[in-house]
């Protein structure tokens, strides 16, 4: 994408509000919400779901799991957005679609919210939550996250990483979908009245402003339809971490705004869900 030189960023409510860019967006919610309530009753009428499973002492430290058929060939980890501060794991169970197809465990995790908790915080809840889960699913993790949660998976495989090296070994991909990897812009935004961010803590939790800490490649995703600031965030990491080694990759996905760009993780076809679920190789 292109960034005219002669202009700057002036509202940063506008430039980070994707309901008032999305036509309908007030509808995304509750359709979220009704098919994975059904997906839900599906897995687990099927015997392959564990919903609320703790992973700390906190009400919202919780996840839940969902099984492929077949023994697992590895975790899927999905982190749901909402800015740190709205919606939970109930809202997103049946984007485990195309993954659980696959042959893919796959963990969705709600987290503490902001103001009852900072980012720096919510970082190492998530971080917390994948080592729990890591010791219940053998086999290669992938995580991928949206908005919010985009950031949130970003920053595990960021430097200084919250998580310990025998989980980071493990990790074979990262997808961060519409992610937010550097938050200063977010000190001049209202919502910084919730979120308590301060100069250091948008410093120190920022992915873009860290070094990675993996191996694994890193794929940036965003839809072709959103805000110029997510495109221009998806960009950057994916061009910074590239310049330190990592293999990455910015991908934008056309005709897709900021609240379908995930739906592609429930089909198990999709360019998405290969990225997080991948097939082992062919023998030789």
């Amino acid at each position: 994408m292109k960034i005219d030189a002669a202009k700057r960023l002036e509202d940063n409510d506008i430039a980070y509000s994707n309901s008032g860019a999305v036509k309908g967006a007030d509808a995304f919610a509750p359709r979220w919400a009704a098919e994975a309530e059904t997906f839900r009753a599906a897995l687990m009428a099927d015997g392959r779901g564990s919903l609320d499973q703790p992973y700390g002492d906190g009400a919202r430290q919780v996840y839940d799991l969902f099984l492929p058929v077949h023994p697992p060939r590895g975790l899927f980890v999905f982190v749901h957005g909402g800015y740190w501060q709205r919606l939970d794991k109930s809202f997103f169970s049946h984007l485990a679609a195309g993954p659980l197809a696959r042959g893919f465990a796959v963990a969705i995790p709600s987290y503490t919210l902001c103001p009852d908790i900072r980012i720096a915080g919510i970082v190492q809840e998530i971080a917390a939550f994948l080592a729990h889960v890591a010791a219940e699913v053998d086999g290669p993790i992938t995580l991928a996250g949206h908005s919010a949660g985009g950031h949130l998976v970003a920053r595990m495989a960021a430097s200084p990483s919250p998580l310990g090296e025998d989980v980071r070994a493990r990790i074979a991909a990262v997808v961060p979908i519409s992610g937010v990897h550097d938050l200063r812009p977010l000190l001049g935004n209202s919502m910084n009245t919730v979120l308590h961010l301060d100069a250091a803590e948008a410093r120190a939790e920022s992915p873009a402003l860290l070094d990675p800490a993996i191996t694994a490649p890193v794929t940036c995703w965003v839809g072709g339809n959103e805000l110029p600031e997510f495109l221009r965030q998806n960009a950057l990491l994916a061009s910074l971490w590239y310049g330190v080694g990592v293999a990455t990759r910015a991908v934008v996905s056309p005709g897709r705004h900021h609240f379908d760009v995930i739906d592609d993780l429930a089909d198990a076809d999709s360019a998405m869900t290969a990225l997080v679920s991948p097939q082992p190789p062919e023998p030789d």
